[in-house]
């Protein structure tokens, strides 16, 4: 039995810190690419912070220069008001233009990262062993490259760039401020530590919140991807009211840890506003009493109080930045952990690539387990020769599915050799091995799209006649051509709208169609009925000529034609021989035999 290790990738605990620069620096790397684009976003943005901070500092001309000025005529003064307006109305529309042309390269740069990333993690994933895949719930993994590659991407395009801005903006704010008059500016500022203050207690607090978050979010997507693949079970054992019991609660949990969030925000934006107020009230006081003394004009005033009120909206939206930074942040190092998390296998470094492969298999003391030392197979020793068949029996649990998947290097093994032609697996890359390797599992996989598709998998290398041959062979040609659109008959989900008959006949039409060297059969035929495997044990004695041919069996009738059958039993090999040799040991195998054949 197969126990969730402790390396799984570990959401309550992240592997990284929170802006931890390995984590920054990997990322970065995903941008370098569009350094160009994001300069002439920088440029943009140089350019839209130069028309908003413009705009206030017409506004004072506007009173000083013409409405409250005593020595200019009012024809002059509506002609430099008109002027004023149309100046600010064109620098209004080019701060529009720009906007637009920031916002749609900003958007061009968030997809391209998105593709990119979303494409790195989909080919790490299918570098990955299959031990990863039992180590990681499927939704989870879903969730890294939907919902996390979506925090990223407003990382990239509603963050770093407005942070800019903001900054931007800021800075050049209070250095339009001091220049107007740098006593104002000071006393205007006085509540900016208040801020400073508020922002690094809210960013303790917040950045817990999101953390818990994105861990809820991830168990949201595990949890619906295990319910829903399950829910024939569930509803067959009346099992909804627990199932929905189960995932209520961690609906729950995310709703509360939600409200947690929303609770500390809802604390710091009104806070913020308060400032902003403070700041505004303060400027009333002391500012509307220099007008009135005289020592600054109203246009100064005037022109300070839209610059405090454009001061604060980029503080308030820096929080709010940091809001979302907490975000992608917690996502980026998910994303992080799961791209810098090495293949468990691997392909070696000086590769042997063998020209033909005839199908000799050699296991020599070969000791595994997927969890520390809970051995699967301990000390399995045996040898098949090119073009034989060789079945494997024994108990659940025994040892025998393991077999095929080592010989197939979706694990690698502790201890021991496993040989190809003499040759170790470990020493010949993996696509190489596998070509010549076709496997048929019990529960057959079939993919959305149709039949043809589902036989070929993609590879155009395999003609509509080679393709129908095969089906032929395996007698999967005779269904198919009952359907409605044979070869072209859609397949959905998973081949719901097939049986499970139907399904093993494409999936044996499947691996022949790869010829492989090496033919794996898993249980292939435990789920048949009797009529539909008579097909396939015809089809067999075929094909499984001058192929090595392995078959995983419970049925001990459908291998009694094997080279060699090898009882395994608790992880090690108890018997080896033809079906009558064993038989007459009147062993382990001889006490299946009797079961499977004793009349009820």
């Amino acid at each position: 039995m197969r126990t969730l290790p402790k390396e799984y990738i570990d959401e309550e605990n992240p592997q990284v810190k929170l802006y931890d620069r390995n984590v920054l620096n990997y990322m970065k790397k995903y941008a370098q690419p569009y350094i160009k684009h994001f300069i002439i976003v920088f440029l943009l943005l140089l350019i839209i912070t130069g028309t908003n901070l413009t705009g206030p500092y017409i506004f004072k001309m506007v009173i000083d220069n013409y409405l409250n000025a005593k020595n200019i005529s009012p024809i002059v003064k509506y002609r430099g008001v008109v002027l004023l307006g149309f100046l600010y109305f064109g620098i209004a529309l080019a701060g529009g233009i720009f906007n637009f042309l920031q916002s749609v390269m900003l958007q061009y740069i968030g997809q391209k990262i998105l593709y990119n990333i979303r494409t790195d993690i989909f080919v790490h994933l299918q570098q990955m062993s299959l031990s990863f895949f039992d180590k990681n719930p499927v939704g989870r993994l879903v969730t890294r490259i939907t919902s996390d590659t979506d925090a990223i991407n407003d990382m990239f395009t509603n963050v770093l760039v407005f942070l800019v801005q903001d900054m931007l903006l800021i800075t050049g704010t209070i250095i339009v401020m001091i220049k107007l008059d740098y006593r104002l500016a000071l006393l205007s500022l006085v509540v900016v530590p208040l801020v400073a203050i508020s922002t690094i207690i809210f960013r303790r607090y917040d950045r817990k919140a999101y953390r818990m978050i994105r861990t809820r979010i991830a168990r949201i997507y595990a949890s619906l991807s295990e319910y829903i693949s399950g829910m024939r079970i569930i509803q067959i054992f009346n099992r909804e009211k627990m199932i929905y019991d189960k995932f209520d609660n961690i609906n729950k949990d995310y709703m509360n840890v939600s409200f947690y969030q929303l609770k500390i925000f809802s604390i710091f934006r009104p806070l913020n506003e308060f400032y902003r107020f403070l700041a505004l009230t303060i400027l009333i006081w002391i500012g509307g009493g220099q007008v009135l003394r005289g020592y600054i004009t109203f246009g100064v005033l005037f022109a300070f109080f839209n610059y405090i009120n454009q001061l604060f909206q980029p503080i308030i939206d820096l929080s709010e930045k940091y809001d979302m930074i907490q975000s992608s942040m917690a996502a980026a190092e998910k994303i992080y952990t799961l791209l810098t998390t090495p293949p468990d296998i691997k392909d070696p470094e000086n590769p042997i690539i063998p020209e033909t492969i005839k199908g000799r298999i050699e296991f020599k003391n070969v000791w595994f387990a997927y969890n520390g030392e809970d051995w699967v197979l301990k000390d399995v020793s045996f040898t098949i020769e090119p073009g034989q068949t060789v079945a494997f029996v024994g108990a659940t649990g025994a040892g025998k599915s393991s077999i095929i998947s080592l010989i197939s290097r979706l694990y690698d093994i502790q201890k021991g050799e496993i040989l190809i032609d003499g040759i170790n697996i470990k020493n010949i890359p993996q696509s190489v091995l596998r070509r010549h390797i076709a496997v048929v599992l019990q529960d057959v996989f079939l993919f959305t799209g149709d039949i043809k598709s589902n036989i070929r998998l993609n590879n155009e290398e395999i003609s509509d006649e080679k393709l129908k041959e095969v089906a032929t062979y395996v007698n999967a040609d005779k269904f198919i051509q009952k359907l409605p659109k044979k070869y072209d008959e859609p397949v959905t989900e998973r081949g719901s709208t097939l049986s499970q008959g139907q399904r093993q006949l494409i999936a044996f039409a499947r691996a022949l169609a790869f010829d492989p060297t090496i033919l794996v059969l898993d249980e292939a035929t435990a789920n048949i009925d009797t009529e539909t495997e008579q097909l396939i044990q015809d089809s067999l004695m075929k094909i499984s000529k001058n192929r090595t041919t392995i078959i995983v069996a419970h049925r001990l009738s459908t291998i009694q034609h094997a080279d060699n059958i090898i009882v395994i039993h608790k992880g090690r090999i108890r018997e080896m021989g033809k079906h009558q040799e064993l038989l007459a040991k009147q062993g382990i195998y001889y006490k299946l035999y009797q079961l499977q054949n004793a009349k009820i």
